[in-house]
């Protein structure tokens, strides 16, 4: 008999989950029921409603699985996005307004079209904001009212604006008044400005007005003022709703005046009262016809239904309590006849069980998500359990709440779900099924044919990229696939940290100063303070303490870098102009002009390089070479030798490295090879990982050494190691998403053989030339 069901999951959206799966399995055993046989009634419907979207409206109306559902009794503040942002303005003196406030005022059709903005606008907005270092905060007038400290203004809407603006005045210039200007706008996109600039005008008075407590008929006025100024709409809908706005507001005004109120408001109260009136329930509400009811535990609503299911019936939530307010002295004084919320809703249960005809489903939260301690129901179902377990028993004697309770684990996906056909637990989600489905091998790598469009021109820098990533190289060039993932930038906070793609931008951005000053007979020091101050200006430094700390940790390693460069400078004096490079190989052209170049006294060509990464690693593995780092610096290097012996000189913030002068016969055969592995990186991944290859190198030694006994085996351990990582460190494959789709052991990938190339003979092709011709030159 399931006449009576209860169900135990771990929170909202799993107890929507679960009912989603046990009404598909009972429409399949009753070809005679209907969706509209069915409610379901929770507490607040609110509260549910975005896991109920979440689940039933995911599916398509072409799915077998899709349920045809409505949401009733949803209040309108909650519901309809003009409703959200006004009370999102309605609460402008508590938000900090960040910029993901902002944006969610500006996804509202009804504001932007006041404003002259459509949807296709936002990016553009979300990159300004971004660039223009605007975090949170009209100015530093509403920080200081948020108890911060006067005269903070970095990072605010004030501070952004400012830049954007000076940015479309004078473009990529130089700081005015302390401004520095923002230069991405302009072209068509900068007439985005204006209306952005009216918005936080608005904003701004509205906030001022906002916080001045006043009597209920300024109060009238201004919201008037702000459903005029925010919002314009074509929407039936929403104009229906801007009606029954502007009606509250009369009423709210004709109640005053009948009152004699004349005393200052505050602004919560106000709202409130407003806003309550547009969310008072109906209990005549009609349900839609053919489809599952989702609707709120409301009197005279559970009218008789085949199958009454009741979610989120917790402890504690339900019966719902209601606090008396404090000037309330009824609540104070019970007496019998006096109406009690926890009363009302006691009946309300019983309705609902009563108007079960064939079912009632009863689901609670009966386990913590965090670490799965069981949590009692609510006190009415605990008495409906305990009366069944004392009046009723099984045929076959097994304890009856056991038989009518089912408790669900904590993902939809758990395994579960899947061991046996016979379990009460089951899923229709066939995704999830699919994950533990026995896998098939992949197939051998297959060699694509040669691209018809290759390109037959390459920079130095893309052959160089090609060396430090070749699987990306293949998904990238030849697949378009990218399974990078968009970083979220960080919006809402300013920064307080530097993480460590910022501190290589920013330190490469110091280096160029400060080389540009030195190479142009200028004080070093006064450009790195400029270029400090150029970025504290920007908003992308922290401020007050947490920035001296940033400014310095820039600045830290500066004085050892350019002593060396110096000294460097005194070996190679004299400049000389780029050269461009020409170099033509397998149908290829390298093309290129090479810049940088100095020469000695002695007429010798040296090419001298600032990087702003570390050459020596300084973590788990201090003091070892950082390859990936000189790859590029490698490329160019055998190119710049192709027309006669040239040094090159590598100073970073840890380390140097100097590259000796290669014969032109050897850096064209290296160079070939190198090309020759780009075409054959387009036709089929090369299995290829420059940190296990060095690490291979580092074990493996000469071809000569190569030869000892537990050479190649000790190598192989290493590769393995720097591939796969271990207990103190990350493993190569765990930082390339295409390394772990192709190759997810290093065993695959170094027995895989592509266009008759393994792991080994490709190491030894292109990676070793570099490693030999560094080794032992740390300085």
């Amino acid at each position: 008999d399931d006449s009576i069901v209860f169900h135990i999951a771990h929170g909202p959206q799993r107890e929507v989950e679960i009912l989603h799966d046990q009404l598909l399995a009972t429409f399949s055993a009753d070809p005679h029921l209907r969706p509209r046989d069915i409610i379901v009634m929770v507490p607040d419907i609110d509260r549910y409603a975005p896991h109920i979207e979440a689940v039933f409206g995911q599916l398509s109306t072409d799915d077998p699985r899709h349920i045809p559902y409505t949401l009733s009794d949803q209040a309108s503040r909650h519901r309809l996005p003009l409703m959200i942002a006004l009370e999102k303005l309605l609460r402008l003196p508590e938000l900090r307004l960040s910029v993901s406030d902002l944006l969610d005022l500006l996804d509202v059709p009804a504001l932007r079209q006041r404003f002259g903005l459509e949807e296709r606008d936002l990016p553009v907005l979300e990159r300004w904001m971004e660039g223009a270092g605007i975090r949170w905060g009209l100015n530093a007038k509403q920080r200081q009212r948020l108890e911060l400290p006067g005269g903070l203004s970095q990072n605010t809407w004030a501070f952004g604006l400012r830049r954007l603006l000076l940015g479309y005045t004078v473009g990529d210039g130089h700081a005015w008044q302390g401004i520095e200007p923002f230069d991405d706008i302009g072209g068509l996109e900068a007439g985005l400005a204006g209306p952005l600039a009216t918005l936080l005008e608005k904003l701004e008075a509205t906030w001022e007005s906002f916080c001045q407590p006043t009597d209920a008929a300024t109060w009238v006025a201004r919201l008037r003022e702000l459903l005029e100024t925010f919002f314009l709409t074509d929407d039936a809908q929403e104009s229906i709703m801007l009606t029954k706005l502007e009606s509250g507001l009369q009423q709210m005004l004709e109640s005053s005046r009948e009152a004699e109120l004349n005393d200052p408001l505050p602004l919560s109260m106000v709202r409130e009262h407003w806003l309550a009136q547009i969310d008072e329930h109906s209990l005549s509400q009609r349900f839609l016809a053919g489809a599952v009811n989702f609707a709120t535990l409301m009197p005279m609503r559970a009218i008789p239904f085949k199958r009454v299911c009741l979610l989120g019936m917790n402890d504690g939530e339900y019966p719902r309590s209601q606090p008396p307010l404090d000037f309330d002295l009824m609540g104070s004084d019970y007496r019998p006849g006096d109406r009690s919320r926890r009363e009302d809703d006691r009946y309300l249960f019983l309705e609902a069980l009563l108007s079960a005809r064939d079912q009632l489903y009863v689901s609670w939260v009966g386990r913590s998500q965090i670490d799965n301690t069981p949590l009692p129901p609510s006190v009415l179902v605990g008495q409906l359990r305990d009366h069944l377990e004392a009046g009723w028993q099984t045929e076959n004697g097994a304890p009856l709440l056991e038989t009518l309770t089912t408790e669900h684990p904590l993902q939809p996906f758990s395994r579960a779900y899947f061991n046996s056909p016979a379990s009460r637990l089951f899923t229709y989600a066939h995704e999830w099924r699919e994950v533990y489905a026995p896998r098939t091998p992949p197939a051998a790598s297959r060699t694509l044919p040669a691209p018809e469009n290759a390109p037959t021109s390459l920079s130095l820098g893309q052959l160089g990229s090609f060396l430090r990533e070749p699987v990306r190289s293949f998904f990238n060039t030849r697949l378009g696939v990218y399974f990078e993932q968009e970083a979220i930038a960080e919006l809402d906070a300013e920064p307080f940290a530097l993480d460590g793609l910022q501190n290589w931008q920013l330190q490469d951005q110091l280096i160029a100063a400060q080389r540009h000053a030195v190479d142009n007979g200028q004080p070093r020091m006064q450009a790195l303070h400029e270029a400090l101050e150029r970025f504290q200006g920007q908003g992308v430094l922290a401020m007050g303490a947490f920035g001296e700390r940033m400014r310095a940790a820039l600045a830290e390693p500066m004085e050892a870098l350019f002593n060396a460069y110096e000294e460097a400078l005194d070996a190679w004096p004299h400049p000389l102009p780029d050269t461009m490079i020409h170099f033509e190989a397998h149908g290829l052209t390298l093309e290129e002009p090479l810049g940088e170049l100095r020469q000695d006294e002695a007429g010798h060509r040296c090419r001298l390089l600032l990087l702003s990464s570390s050459l020596i690693s300084q973590g788990s593995g201090r003091g070892q070479y950082r390859w990936s780092h000189l790859l590029r610096p490698w490329v160019a290097h055998l190119a710049g030798n192709l027309d006669g012996p040239m040094t090159t000189q590598l100073l970073s913030k840890a380390g140097h490295v100097t590259l000796a002068p290669v014969d032109a016969e050897t850096a064209r055969q290296h160079l070939e090879t190198q090309l020759a592995a780009w075409q054959a990186g387009l036709e089929t991944p090369l299995p290829l990982a420059p940190q296990a290859a060095f690490a291979w190198l580092s074990k493996q030694g000469t071809p000569d050494m190569a030869q000892e006994k537990g050479r190649e085996s000790d190598a192989y351990a290493a590769a393995e190691s720097a591939y796969e990582g271990g207990r103190y460190q990350t493993g190569e494959v765990a930082q390339s998403a295409y390394l772990s789709h192709q190759w997810p052991r290093f065993e695959r990938l170094f027995f895989e053989q592509a266009n008759g190339h393994t792991f080994a003979t490709l190491v030894e092709a292109l990676y070793a030339p570099l490693f030999f011709a560094v080794k032992g030159k740390k300085e």
